[in-house]
């Protein structure tokens, strides 16, 4: 998890991440398409791997498209503010954010139940993420199990992220509770549950 994953395969292997990104491009053609970037943890990673898809798009004739960013480590949510005027959107990778947050491997067969998206430290790094996207007149996404968690969604909606990217089976119990949902209680559950101390609470 700490290795060569991510923006850091792709910028390793720009070959592979010129082929992928061309061919995104040309699917642009026929219908909407965003590039997201994974596991980005600095701003010159997003730097040269802009450089990267303009070369691509250029080579491929296409106009652009909205690019993001996920927000998986806790460098890019603590410098949210430096990254949104450089995307279009960000989207908060859930699973991932916790397990670097809370330094527990989300497989490890001991700690993976104690890795909960829902800890304070976590929802605070999304909070942050949120507060500077706003800021800049971006908006906000997250996927990962906390986004397909019942609570989850609430508090999320609380926070201020628009978008839930769920797990198929999940997305019609989502949209059920998202429709009956009020956004001023959201927002004040979001608030309490930034204030507690732990998971549980």
């Amino acid at each position: 998890f700490l290795g060569e994953r991510g923006i850091r395969l792709c910028l390793a292997r720009k070959d592979l991440f010129y082929t992928q990104l061309r061919a995104i491009f040309r699917a642009a053609a026929t219908g909407p398409v965003r590039i997201m970037y994974p596991m980005i943890a600095t701003i010159d990673e997003l730097q040269q791997a802009k450089e990267i898809t303009d070369g691509a798009r250029r080579s491929v004739g296409a106009e652009p498209v909205e690019l993001g960013m996920m927000i998986e480590v806790p460098s890019s949510a603590v410098m949210a503010d430096v990254f949104a005027p450089e995307v279009d959107f960000f989207s908060i990778g859930t699973n991932d954010l916790t397990q670097y947050v809370l330094a527990m491997d989300r497989l490890h067969p001991q700690l993976a139940r104690q890795a909960d998206g829902l800890h304070p430290a976590v929802l605070r790094m999304i909070d942050q993420t949120v507060r500077a996207a706003e800021a800049a007149g971006k908006w906000v996404g997250a996927c990962g199990g906390v986004a397909g968690d019942p609570l989850g969604v609430v508090i999320l909606s609380g926070l201020g992220v628009r978008e839930l990217s769920v797990s198929i089976p999940s997305i019609a119990a989502v949209k059920a509770q998202v429709r009956t949902l009020s956004l001023e209680k959201a927002r004040a559950l979001a608030r309490r549950a930034l204030a507690c101390r732990t998971a549980g609470e």
